[in-house]
Formats: C-alpha cells, sequence, structure tokens
C-alpha cells in the first residue's frame, strides 16, 4: 500500500471534520467491532451498547412485575370496585400477602397489618412509592439489610416471619338483615312513648294497645302479662328493674304499675301524674316517672303512697329519662327541646343544655368513660350531641340526617347505636369518639321507635311503627363482671 495513502488515512480518522462527526444514536457498532482510536469528545458522552440487560433484582423491576405501572397506586381501583369496597372491606388475608411479597421482593420492614376497615388501610402499602427511573438503565441493586439468617429454617425473611406470626384481628362482620322478626299488631307509631325494654332476665317487655307481652328469649314462648281494657286504659311505657324481675308500666291516665313478672302478680299502684306516663327508668328500688304534666316523680315501691322527690324544670312532656350507670344523676329530655341534669340532693338541675332544637327522647350515658352523655334531637333537630356533665362542657355533635328517636351503648366497646325515623328509618352503628359509621342497617317502613339491648350486649332489638321487631347481632358479647368468692369478702355473706 502506498505510504502516502496510509498517512492521509490516519489524520482523517484522528481529526475529523465537524460535517463528518457521527450524531449520537441509541445503534451503534457492537463493541467487537470499534475503532480503536478514540474522538477527542468521546469522553463527555455516554457509551450506548447493543443490548441492554436490566438489573433484575432493581426495585423497579418488582414493582412494575408486581404492581404494573408504577404510575397506578396498587390500591386503586374503579368506581363499582371503590362502591364495592365499602361494604366489602379488603381481606387481611389479601393484604398480609402482599405485603409479605414486598418484605421479600422488596426489602421493606413491614411488620404488621393494618385494620382493613380503617380508611387509611393503603398506607400499609404506600410504603413502596414507585420510582420514576428508568426500568432498563443498568445500576446495582440495593443492599438488603434483612436477610435470612445463616441456620434459619423459614425460608423467609425475619420481618416476613414475624408478619405472618403476629396474632390477627377478627373481621367484624355485622349482618344487614335482622336474624329475627316478630309480628307487633297495635304498636303504637308515637315518638313519645317508651314501649319496649329488655330484661337481665332475658325477657322482653313489649306494650301492645292495651296489653303488656313478655318473650323469653331462653324459650322464645309469649306470655300475656296484664291488660288493660277492664279499666279501659292503654299502656304508654314499660321499663324493668336491673335486680329483681319487677316490670313498671305507665298508662295514659298518668297511673304507673308494679308487677312482679315473674310471678306474674300485680305489687301495687303508684298515684302522681295527672297525664300519660311516657318515660320511666330504675334507680335500684328507686323509679323515676316523666309525664305529659311536665313533672318528674321519684317512688320508692316499697312506700308508695307518696312519692320522694318531685322534680320540676320542663315546660312541655317529658319524653326521655335515663339514670347515669353510678346511679348518682339523672338525665332527663323533654319537649321544649331542653336536656337537664339532675342529682337526688337538690330538686333543681345541675346542668341545663338548650343546644338542641327538638324534643329530647334518646339519652344514654357511657359505661366506658365516666360522665359522657349522649343525647339526639327530633325531626327539626337531626343531631346526636356528647356532653361531658364532670366538666359541663358540650364535647361534639354530629349530624345524622333524619330523627334521632334511640340511642343505646355498646357494653363491650367503644361504640353506640341510633335508631331514626323521618326520613330514612335506618339503625346506624358509630364508633366513638370518631362518630364514623361501622354499619347502617335498613328494614324498617316506618320510623324506628323503640330499641332494646340484650343482657349479654350483642343483640339489639328494634321497633317500628310498621308493627314489628327486629332482632340484630350488632356488638360483640359483653364480659360478665363476676366479683371473686374470697373468704375475706365478709361483705358476701352478708344478708
Amino acid at each position: 500500500m502506498d505510504r502516502s495513502y496510509c498517512n492521509r488515512l490516519m489524520n482523517t480518522v484522528e481529526t475529523p471534520s465537524p460535517a463528518s462527526t457521527p450524531t449520537r444514536s441509541p445503534v451503534c457498532q457492537s463493541p467487537y467491532a470499534r475503532s480503536p482510536f478514540k474522538s477527542p469528545s468521546s469522553s463527555s458522552r455516554e457509551n450506548y451498547y447493543d443490548r441492554f440487560v436490566p438489573s433484575r433484582a432493581s426495585p423497579c423491576v418488582a414493582r412494575k412485575c408486581l404492581f404494573g405501572s408504577p404510575r397506578k397506586d396498587p390500591l386503586a381501583c374503579s368506581k363499582q370496585q371503590q362502591s364495592n369496597s365499602s361494604t366489602d372491606p379488603p381481606k387481611v388475608e389479601n393484604l398480609t400477602y402482599k405485603i409479605a411479597l414486598q418484605n421479600e421482593l422488596l426489602g421493606n420492614r413491614i411488620t404488621e397489618v393494618m385494620d382493613p376497615q380503617n380508611v387509611e388501610v393503603g398506607k400499609a402499602l404506600s410504603v413502596v412509592s414507585p420510582s420514576k427511573s428508568n426500568i432498563l438503565k443498568y445500576h446495582s441493586s440495593p443492599s438488603r439489610p434483612d436477610v435470612l439468617a445463616p441456620y434459619s429454617l423459614s425460608p423467609v425473611t425475619k420481618n416476613s416471619q414475624q408478619l405472618l406470626l403476629s396474632p390477627r384481628r377478627v373481621t367484624r362482620k355485622i349482618s344487614k338483615t335482622p336474624f329475627k322478626v316478630l309480628d307487633a299488631p297495635e304498636l303504637e307509631d308515637d315518638f313519645y312513648l317508651n314501649l319496649l325494654d329488655w330484661s337481665n332476665h332475658n325477657v322482653l317487655a313489649v306494650g301492645l294497645g292495651t296489653a303488656v307481652y313478655l318473650w323469653s328469649a331462653c324459650t322464645c314462648q309469649v306470655s300475656k302479662l296484664c291488660d288493660l281494657q277492664e279499666v279501659s286504659d292503654s299502656v304508654t311505657s314499660v321499663s324493668w328493674s336491673e335486680k329483681e324481675q319487677m316490670l313498671s308500666i305507665g298508662t295514659e291516665s298518668g297511673t304507673v304499675q308494679i308487677w312482679d313478672a315473674a310471678a306474674e302478680k300485680k305489687i301495687v299502684d303508684l298515684f302522681g301524674h295527672t297525664g300519660r306516663v311516657g318515660s320511666m327508668s330504675w334507680n335500684g328500688d328507686k323509679l323515676c316517672t316523666g309525664s305529659r304534666d311536665r313533672d318528674i316523680l321519684c317512688w320508692d315501691y316499697r312506700v308508695p303512697l307518696v312519692p320522694t322527690a318531685r322534680l320540676q324544670a320542663h315546660k312541655q312532656e317529658v319524653c326521655g329519662l335515663r339514670w347515669s350507670p353510678n346511679h348518682q344523676l339523672l338525665a332527663s329530655g323533654g319537649n321544649d327541646n331542653k336536656l337537664f341534669v339532675w342529682n337526688m340532693s337538690s330538686t333543681s338541675p345541675v346542668l341545663r343544655y338548650n343546644e338542641h332544637m327538638a324534643a329530647v327522647k334518646a339519652i344514654a350515658w357511657s359505661p366506658h368513660q365516666r360522665g359522657i352523655l349522649a343525647s339526639g334531637g327530633g325531626s327539626s333537630d337531626r343531631t346526636i350531641r356528647f356532653w361531658n356533665t364532670v366538666t359541663g362542657q358540650a364535647l361534639q355533635h354530629v349530624d345524622t340526617g333524619s330523627q334521632v328517636c334511640n340511642l343505646a351503648w355498646s357494653k363491650s366497646a367503644n361504640e353506640l347505636v341510633s335508631t331514626h325515623g323521618y326520613s330514612q328509618n335506618q339503625v346506624i352503628i358509630w364508633r366513638y369518639p370518631s362518630m364514623t359509621q361501622v354499619a347502617k342497617l335498613t328494614g324498617h317502613t316506618k320510623r324506628v321507635l323503640y330499641l332494646a339491648i340484650s343482657p349479654d350486649g350483642q343483640t339489639v332489638v328494634t321497633g317500628a311503627g310498621d308493627e314489628t321487631l327486629r332482632f340484630w347481632n350488632v356488638f360483640y358479647k359483653s364480659r360478665s363482671h363476676k366479683e371473686p368468692h374470697s373468704p375475706l369478702n365478709l361483705a358476701a355473706y352478708i344478708r
């Protein structure tokens, strides 16, 4: 070959002209056919090759393979799926499986599963935020701090072992349909009456027209206790005593009858009201009754001639009465939209609440927190309000959207159930203090005016103007509070 030709060729390769400089392109020559001569600008440019082998241990690859596109949330779903998730929460097993995959493949350190009913359940999986980096760009995988022990017999890492061995919270399932429905003919559709109560001996009392019927939850047998048709009167309220099988019956004429339900025998008549008796509440051997005559009378049925106290503060009918769990305070609600709290050392209310805009019939004391009182207003108010009777302050309130007819606290959890009238006729389970709805039960075609809870705290029964009684399983069973027998407890042997 001509020597001058070789010199010219070498000069051309070493000093290329600007016009002949190739542009950057993803398609380049094979590394085995590259020229041994470097371009002056090659050090400032990236090298491109004809093969792309991504790192399979890369978290980006794992995210794409397991959870799809990084732009989509792993828990994202369609509107139809979101509507279904409101009724059917995600299962704990599915979340556990996903989190275990993340621990093993992505090197996460999640050791517990959140409550599936929590609205922030997505935080359990949000630890892995998809990266926007190029999946095909080679980079070394991060070191995994959680590795298997050299002598471990488990195929999973320590965090996954802790996740799988952690105790599982049983998912609570509340049936949307009642497990029992009883006919209740002549059950009055009157907001101011209280015609349903469940005793500690597991007997349900219901007032139907002029008669009072007893239904045993143990034998499912029904018996008639009394009938007021002979005296041309009707039943307006019923209430069981806490210890003995004593049932008080309020009437339209204002008379209060005390019955021994076990012996089916009337004990005494209490005369003192001039209007119908729509609300009653027991406190040991003492009974407080509220009437349309706006008075609250306190009785000791062992001394039935005169009431022991007369409380006067309401301007209209007294439609709600409830003693506190420690038997020290009495809460009363009236058709004058007022809520009063009394103690037996004074004939004047110690606390007055005027925030409700309608009649206050629904009243319930919390068995879990001392001094917490819940009250509900009628169709013009539609709110549930909470009060701290220890400090006298108003705590919080929630608008339910319909008339609040009854309230009752769960005996085992910090939850309460409310029944409603106009216009939705529903039963709602609330979680306190967040006041989030646990469940909404429907089935009644008229106002759900009556509510009672079973002795074990698991079942609630509701009565409505559609003349039906519906039984719902909504709470867990409460633990029995039996005092341990001890020879040192001398009070247990005193009679």
